[in-house]
C-alpha cells in the first residue's frame, strides 16, 4: 500500500517562496514546484510595535447574515459599510455606537458552501458578497473610523472544487502531492475518531480530509503548499490591505505517525509563518482557533499573536447560568498563568456554538452578567454578531448564523428581499431598533461596557487579582495597572445579598482611596488598604440585588 507520508521539515517548506510575489497561482496545468518557486531566505524578523489588538474589542461578522445592500437576500460588503456607524462611528466622544475597534470576517473567499470554509480561490472574494473593489471600499471605510479588519484564513484544507484538487485527481499531475493520498483505506480514524479518508470517484484513491469529504487536507510536507500559503498571506496583507487573520483549524497541518493534531511540525510552521508576516506588516494581527485544553493551546503562543480561550468561555457562560464566581476567577487565573502577557482572546459564543442567549434560556439579566465579566476581564474580547441584542440560536449550524435582527420589519431589516435563511421568529421583539432607545436594554449594556473598556486601560491591561468574600455568589475582582485601580463586583445569582465583605491578603495598593462608581448604582465610600496591600472585611454598602454589578474606580485623593 502506498501512502503519501508527511515527512519534510517545516523549515525546508518555508524556504520556498513564490517567485511571482503576489501574483495569482498558476493554472492547474502549469507545473507549480519547479517553475513557480525559488529558494529564498527566511525574512528577517522585525521588532514588534505596540500590540494594538490588546486595546480593542472585536466583532465577529458572518457576511452572509449581517446586512444585505441589494435585496438579493444575501449579506454583502456594501451592507456592512452601511452599518459601520452602528459598530463605531469614528468619534470617541459619542456613546451611541458599539465602540468596537476590530472586525473579524468569517470566510470571504469563493466557496460552494454557504459558510465558506471550503475555499475554491484564495485570491478572490465570494461574488455573492460583492467585488474586490467593494471589499477594499469596506476596508477604507473601516480604517477611516479606526476599525481594523481581519479575515478568516482557512489554512488546513480546500474545497474539492478547488482547481488544485481537481488537477490532483491525476496521479501524474504536479498538484497530486498538494494533498495526502493512499491507494487503500488506511483503516485509521481521524483525530476525533471520525472517518478521515475518502475515496475519490475518478481515480479510486483515498484522500485525507479530517472534516469531511468536501474538504481535503493540504499536504504541508510539500514545499510548494507551504510556499503558496505564504504567498496567499502576503497577497492579503500587502496587496489588499487586511490587518491580519483568524486562523481556522490551526491544529491539523502536519501529521507525525499516529499524531494527527498539535504536532511539533505544525507548531513550528506557525512560528516561521509569524516571522514572515511580521516582516511584511509588523502590525498584522493573527488569532488562532486551537480548540483544545489550555496547556496544549499555549504551545501555539509563539506562532500567533493571540489564541481563543474556549475553556474560559465555558467557565464564564456556565457560571452565569449556575452561579459560580470561583470558576470564573480560576479560569482567568489559569489562563494568565499560561499567557501572562494577556495575549489571548475571550468570547462567549461563536459561529460553531450554541448562542449564549439560548444557553442562558433567554435570561437577559444573566446575559448582562456574562457580558460584564468578559468585557471587564483580561484578553482581547470578541463579540459574535447579534450577541449584543440577545439573538438566540441552536444547532444545526445554519441556525447559529441567521440574519442580523435590525428591526421588526419585513426580513428583520436585514434585506428587502427573501433572506437566504429565515430570521429567528423572535426578531419582532428582539432587534436593534427596539433596544436603541431603551437605556436598560442589552444593547446599551454592551455599549456602556465597551466604551468604559476603551476609556480605562486598567480594564484592558491591568493585573487580575482575587478578592475573597463572605457572599459566595459575588464575583469580586481587583484590576490594577500602574496608578489606576478598579474593583469589579457582580451578583451572579437570583438571591439578594447583604452584609457582604471584601478581603485580600496582598495587592499593589496601600493607603486610603476614594471610590467612584462608574457602572451600577450604590453609595460606596472610601476604602483603606494596609501598607502591605491587604484589605480585611471591607463592608459593601446596602443590599446587592440579584444580577446587580458594579465597576468602582479606586483613586488616591
Amino acid at each position: 500500500m502506498q501512502i503519501s507520508i508527511r515527512k519534510l521539515g517545516v523549515t525546508a517548506s518555508l524556504l520556498l517562496i513564490i517567485a511571482a510575489g503576489c501574483a495569482r497561482p498558476p493554472a492547474p496545468e502549469v507545473i507549480p514546484t519547479a517553475t513557480a518557486t525559488v529558494p529564498a531566505p527566511t525574512p528577517t524578523p522585525t521588532p514588534e510595535p505596540e500590540a494594538w489588538w490588546q486595546d480593542v474589542v472585536f466583532y465577529e461578522i458572518f457576511v452572509r447574515s449581517f446586512k444585505d445592500s441589494n435585496g438579493d437576500g444575501i449579506g454583502d460588503f456594501r451592507g456592512i459599510i452601511e452599518q459601520l456607524d452602528y459598530l463605531n462611528d469614528g468619534d470617541p466622544a459619542t456613546q451611541d455606537d458599539l465602540g468596537i475597534g476590530g472586525i473579524w470576517l468569517m470566510p470571504i473567499n469563493p466557496s460552494p458552501s454557504y459558510h465558506g470554509y471550503d475555499v475554491t480561490d484564495y485570491y478572490a472574494v465570494n461574488p455573492e458578497y460583492g467585488t474586490m473593489e467593494d471589499f477594499k471600499a469596506l476596508l477604507a471605510e473601516a480604517h477611516q473610523r479606526g476599525i481594523k479588519i481581519i479575515i478568516d484564513l482557512v489554512v488546513n484544507h480546500t474545497s474539492t472544487q478547488h482547481s488544485w484538487f481537481q488537477a490532483a485527481a491525476d496521479p501524474e499531475s504536479d498538484f497530486h502531492d498538494w494533498y495526502v493520498w493512499s491507494d487503500e483505506h488506511p483503516q485509521v480514524p481521524g483525530p476525533w475518531f471520525q472517518n478521515a479518508w475518502h475515496r475519490h470517484p475518478q481515480n479510486g484513491l483515498y484522500y485525507y480530509g479530517i472534516f469531511w469529504g468536501g474538504m481535503p487536507d493540504l499536504n504541508f510536507d510539500n514545499p510548494a503548499v507551504s510556499a503558496e500559503m505564504i504567498n496567499i498571506s502576503k497577497y492579503w496583507l500587502e496587496e489588499v490591505g487586511v490587518d491580519g487573520f483568524r486562523v481556522d483549524a490551526a491544529r491539523y497541518l502536519f501529521t507525525d505517525g499516529a499524531a494527527q493534531q498539535d504536532t511539533q511540525e505544525t507548531i513550528a510552521w506557525y512560528e516561521e509563518w509569524r516571522d514572515f508576516y511580521k516582516a511584511i506588516n509588523p502590525e498584522a494581527f493573527t488569532v488562532g482557533e486551537v480548540w483544545t485544553d489550555l496547556r496544549v493551546t499555549a504551545r501555539y503562543s509563539d506562532g500567533m499573536d493571540s489564541l481563543f480561550m474556549f475553556d474560559l468561555a465555558e467557565d464564564i457562560k456556565n457560571s452565569a447560568y449556575a452561579p459560580n464566581p470561583s470558576r470564573i476567577i480560576n479560569g482567568y487565573l489559569d489562563t494568565l498563568e499560561h499567557f501572562p502577557e494577556g495575549d489571548f482572546s475571550t468570547f462567549l459564543s461563536n459561529h460553531d456554538q450554541q448562542r449564549v442567549m439560548s444557553l442562558l434560556e433567554e435570561n437577559v439579566d444573566k446575559a448582562k452578567v456574562a457580558a460584564f465579566v468578559y468585557l471587564t476581564g483580561p484578553g482581547t474580547p470578541f463579540i459574535y454578531y447579534g450577541e449584543e441584542i440577545g439573538m438566540t440560536g441552536n444547532k444545526p449550524d445554519e441556525l447559529l448564523r441567521t440574519p442580523m435582527q435590525w428591526s421588526d420589519g419585513p426580513g428583520a431589516g436585514f434585506t428587502t428581499g427573501t433572506p437566504w435563511q429565515p430570521p429567528n421568529r423572535n426578531y419582532t421583539e428582539i432587534n436593534v431598533a427596539a433596544q436603541e432607545t431603551d437605556p436598560d436594554s442589552l444593547l446599551n449594556h454592551y455599549r456602556s461596557l465597551v466604551h468604559l473598556r476603551n476609556q480605562h486601560p486598567v480594564l484592558r491591561a491591568g493585573d487580575y487579582l482575587r478578592f475573597t468574600s463572605n457572599c459566595l455568589q459575588l464575583y469580586p475582582v481587583l484590576r490594577v495597572e500602574g496608578n489606576q485601580a478598579m474593583i469589579l463586583l457582580a451578583n451572579l445569582g437570583r438571591r439578594e445579598m447583604e452584609d457582604c465583605t471584601l478581603s485580600i491578603s496582598e495587592s499593589p495598593l496601600a493607603g486610603q482611596y476614594e471610590v467612584t462608581l462608574l457602572f451600577g448604582k450604590g453609595d460606596f465610600g472610601e476604602i483603606t488598604f494596609g501598607e502591605d496591600g491587604s484589605l480585611s472585611d471591607y463592608p459593601l454598602p446596602g443590599v446587592i440585588q440579584p444580577f446587580q454589578h458594579f465597576m468602582l474606580q479606586v483613586e488616591q485623593p
